[in-house]
């Protein structure tokens, strides 16, 4: 074998070593979790400062943080988005690791500062097929994923629902969902909030889906910050592998 053989043999086996080496170093969660907030224009400043501050409470809370450390791992990663009308969807917050109460705070802290992202129509498909894509480039691993859907609104921009749900699912993914019912419906588009059957129905028949999927109920704005804290401990704890079950009928107050 010549110089330059050899030379391209020896290589070609660093490339592959390092190659292997990235790979092993990748970092294991318990959880893969996009928060994915609904901003559209249904959510007026007041509805919008409610979520975002049910968000930052919640995952402050003890309860999150027992429950984080009820997995393997003992630390979940999570990407908060934000989503309104087909084509408009934005990370707020990047993948970041949530392993203790210093970088819950830290996490809480960036959804109180960020600023709102959008306030247009509302596709909740958008909001599905944006979270895969961050799912996809998740610079962690881990064998649970899940999209956290909340929303006031049925689907009313981009395409079907059901489909992105279906595609989301069909990749192992599991799409759960936070409705917030609106005490008055629009009155320029009562069915958009107020969908017949109602919107709990809805979201339960077109968005979520997946291993132990469910609807969590908030009666209004005002009661979401108790509904997201009880729908995260849902998701992220863990009873021997598997996930607290039966609470896909809860409602909050």
């Amino acid at each position: 074998m010549g110089i330059a053989a050899r030379l391209l043999a020896f290589f070609l086996a660093i490339a592959a070593l390092l190659s292997s080496s990235a790979v092993r170093a990748v970092e294991e969660v318990d959880l893969l979790l996009v928060l994915s907030s609904d901003v559209s224009r249904s959510v007026d400043a007041a509805k919008f400062k409610l979520q975002r501050d049910g968000y930052a409470a919640a995952i402050v809370n003890p309860r999150i943080i027992q429950a984080i450390h009820s997995g393997a791992v003992g630390k979940i990663a999570v990407s908060f988005v934000e989503w309104s009308g087909i084509g408009a969807q934005k990370i707020v917050i990047d993948w970041t690791i949530i392993h203790d109460e210093a970088t819950a705070k830290d996490f809480s802290a960036q959804i109180i500062e960020a600023p709102r992202a959008f306030a247009d129509r509302t596709s909740i498909s958008g909001g599905i097929d944006f979270a895969m894509a961050q799912l996809a480039r998740a610079p962690f691993q881990s064998n649970r994923r899940t999209i956290d859907v909340s929303g006031d609104g049925t689907n009313n921009s981009g395409r079907d629902v059901a489909d992105a749900r279906d595609e989301a699912v069909a990749k192992g993914v599991t799409v759960n969902g936070l409705v917030i019912l609106s005490e008055r419906p629009m009155s320029w588009n009562a069915d958009h909030t107020n969908p017949p059957g109602g919107l709990e129905n809805y979201y339960r028949n077109n968005v979520i889906g997946g291993p132990g999927a469910f609807v969590m109920v908030a009666e209004n704005f005002s009661s979401f910050g108790q509904a997201i804290l009880n729908k995260l401990i849902a998701e992220i704890a863990t009873v021997q592998g598997t996930r607290h079950a039966k609470l896909h009928e809860s409602t909050f107050r």
